[in-house]
């Protein structure tokens, strides 16, 4: 029988009648293509009807028949078309529990011998459903390098959505997931766990990741993993560099801050800085103990026991909530002598809140400080007028950042304005010492003259409100000491100087 014929049958379900046409053909003319391409489909439909983990052996018995058949590079149909079966069946066992892996490496080593369309889109979704294994399949690393990042379609670096969420592209997944197996290391002992990081491979695929960094800066991920093997190649500077974009979008994540701890592990101050500011964010206490451990070692090595007693017991707290095994390292402190004779505090976000201008100031040491003036201070709304020189006043939000701030205060800042309004966003703040000084702000001593039938009057050229005139009690005539502070007046669109403190006391003539 014909091709044609061959495939009327497989077209009306009668598969084994078709089947047995195709393998008399076969026999009679093995080395006829049109022979072997009949036969092909066969099989493929049998893949088709045996697409599910529970036929599995009946699936990859035709998967290798269709391999045996040694049909040339460029019957892409067949190939392309097993691609979708063999991804269907992928999906369904990576649904099963558990996984059954020796599968996932069955139909990998059958299929990495096809002749598949590159790039396409069956392709792509081939790499999908073995992508789908990825966290725990030991061969993943080996499955990438087969597959070939360069056979991403345009389609495939674009997100994607799912019940109407956004989801990072199928590219960004690999590159990250790629990643993370060369940081995570080849287990070399299960017993103990211990794995060794393949230093050659990171540095081969640093420059493909590069690529993808430079090509798409809206993928928020891969400059965070950049630093991350460039950390564990012993490149510490560049590491950090390509970091702290990355940092700075995600600076409100504990964990972003304790991968910047490892960058300085040569500067123990910076290095407490970055956990101090990695634990006083929000986050949920499961998340938290490992690094909540390795704080309280350093804070054991300083000696300041109460806060490592502190970190302890939520550790063992935590662990104890979810009934999980207390680390041997915590047992040990806690039958130590300084752990029995020091004093839990409730938390440490006294020490924390100390440290925090420290850490922050990593993420944005290039862009140089300010000197601004609080001008004044919304504590409903929690935002302040601040004011710089006559060029240069806006308002911020400052909770989070400033603890009761009041007008005069004198800060250090880095801003962030869209140079569209005069509101800025705060990136660093602290108070300033009292050695720091502006042009936004004098100290003068003069004679109070109040205006007549009004409600205030000046010191030279500051103006008194009433509410100071009446807190100090300043009647006219007298002497006294004021700070002032650079005041824009809306009313006669002109600056000029007003008073945020006058001294309660008179200066004699």
């Amino acid at each position: 029988m014909s091709f044609s014929d061959i495939k009327k049958l497989r077209e009306a379900g009668k598969l084994e009648e078709a089947l047995q046409m195709a393998q008399q053909n076969l026999e009679a003319q093995p080395d006829n293509i049109w022979n072997k391409r009949a036969i092909a489909w066969v099989y493929y439909e049998y893949l088709k009807k045996n697409a599910l983990p529970e036929n599995f052996s009946i699936f990859k018995e035709n998967l290798i028949k269709i391999k045996e058949l040694n049909l040339p590079e460029d019957e892409n149909m067949i190939f392309d078309n097993s691609a979708w079966q063999v991804g269907s069946i992928l999906f369904a066992i990576n649904k099963t529990e558990p996984i059954d892996y020796v599968k996932i490496n069955e139909l990998f080593v059958i299929i990495r011998e096809f002749h598949f369309s590159k790039p396409s889109e069956a392709y792509s979704f081939l790499y999908k459903a073995f992508h789908k294994a990825h966290q725990t399949w030991s061969r993943y690393i080996e499955f990438v390098d087969w597959w070939g990042f360069d056979n991403f379609r345009s389609e495939d670096y674009l997100k994607e959505e799912y019940k109407e969420k956004k989801m990072m592209s199928i590219a960004e997944q690999a590159y990250i997931a790629y990643a993370k197996k060369l940081l995570e290391g080849e287990l070399i002992d299960p017993r103990s766990q211990e794995r060794k990081i393949d230093k050659s491979k990171i540095q081969e695929f640093l420059p493909i990741l590069e690529t993808i960094i430079e090509k798409h800066p809206d993928y928020q991920y891969p400059p965070y993993f950049k630093a991350k093997m460039l950390l564990s190649l012993g490149d510490g500077e560049n590491g950090l560099s390509s970091f702290l974009p990355f940092a700075k979008q995600k600076k409100n994540d504990f964990w972003v801050w304790e991968l910047m701890a490892d960058f300085f592990k040569d500067d123990k101050e910076i290095e407490f800085a970055c956990y101090c500011k990695a634990l006083s964010l929000k986050t949920q206490e499961d998340f938290l103990v490992k690094i909540r451990q390795t704080f309280a070692g350093i804070l054991i090595e300083r000696g300041m026991y109460n806060e490592a007693k502190t970190e302890i017991d939520k550790v063992v707290e935590t662990k104890s909530r979810n009934e999980h095994k207390i680390p041997g390292q915590i047992i040990s402190w806690t039958n130590q002598n300084w752990y029995k004779s020091a004093t839990a505090k409730q938390n440490n976000k006294d020490l924390y809140s100390q440290y925090l201008y420290q850490a922050e100031e990593v993420l944005f040491q290039n862009i140089p400080e300010e000197i601004i003036v609080v001008d004044f201070v919304n504590k409903e709304k929690q935002m302040l007028n601040f004011v710089q020189n006559k060029d240069k006043c806006g308002f911020l939000k400052y909770n989070g950042y400033l603890d009761k701030p009041k007008t005069g205060d004198i800060l250090k800042v880095r801003l962030q304005n869209d140079g569209k309004s005069e509101f800025y966003k705060i990136l660093t703040v602290k108070k300033a010492d009292d050695t720091v000084t502006s042009p936004a702000v004098k100290t003068i001593t003069g004679i109070f003259r109040k205006r007549e039938e009004q409600n205030f009057g000046f010191i030279e050229d500051v103006f008194i409100d009433q509410v100071l005139i009446d807190k100090n009690n300043i009647l006219d005539g007298q002497k006294r000491d004021v700070k002032a502070i650079l005041s824009f007046n809306k009313k006669k669109n002109d600056w000029g100087w007003k008073a945020c403190w006058v001294s309660n006391k008179v200066i004699a003539e």
